[in-house]
């Protein structure tokens, strides 16, 4: 990746930890999940309106790091209007990404403005702080009832 690439997605993420978008608690949300990441201390929770099958609204807090904070601002821009089977699909795609080996490529059509976060797999433990808030939406859409632990 080259540096002009490199430093404006530092400035994404930076930016989506000064200033979180959906970042508070709702009172109507008819799902919410928790996350905590005990290695980097990430706490937080996410909360998510359905309309059938149509992510409705979603927002989250707690604190974290700026991996984190800024992936989990992310995902709620991205998601909001999405269906549960688009959110999952998202996930499965960011999961790859973040996940894939220094150098192996993934598809940066598929997962948007999320690319930002491409870098993160060049750092293994971080990986766990930009994947918790989607972890963390897996159980917000389908319930179990458990707290989210990237343990």
């Amino acid at each position: 990746m080259n540096e002009d690439i490199r430093e404006l997605y530092q400035q994404m993420i930076m930016d989506h930890n000064k200033n979180p978008r959906n970042f508070h608690a709702m009172a109507d949300a008819d799902r919410t999940a928790e996350g905590y990441n005990p290695l980097c201390g990430d706490h937080f929770k996410v909360y998510v309106k359905m309309e059938g099958e149509i992510i409705k609204d979603i927002s989250f807090d707690g604190s974290g790091c700026a991996i984190s904070k800024s992936s989990a601002s992310m995902m709620t821009a991205a998601l909001k209007g999405k269906t549960r089977a688009e959110a999952k699909a998202l996930f499965e795609e960011v999961h790859k990404m973040l996940s894939r080996g220094i150098g192996e490529p993934f598809d940066a059509a598929k997962v948007g403005k999320l690319a930002t976060f491409c870098g993160v797999c060049e750092f293994p433990s971080r990986v766990k702080c930009a994947t918790l808030p989607w972890h963390t939406l897996l159980e917000g859409l389908d319930p179990t009832g458990k707290q989210v632990t990237t343990e």
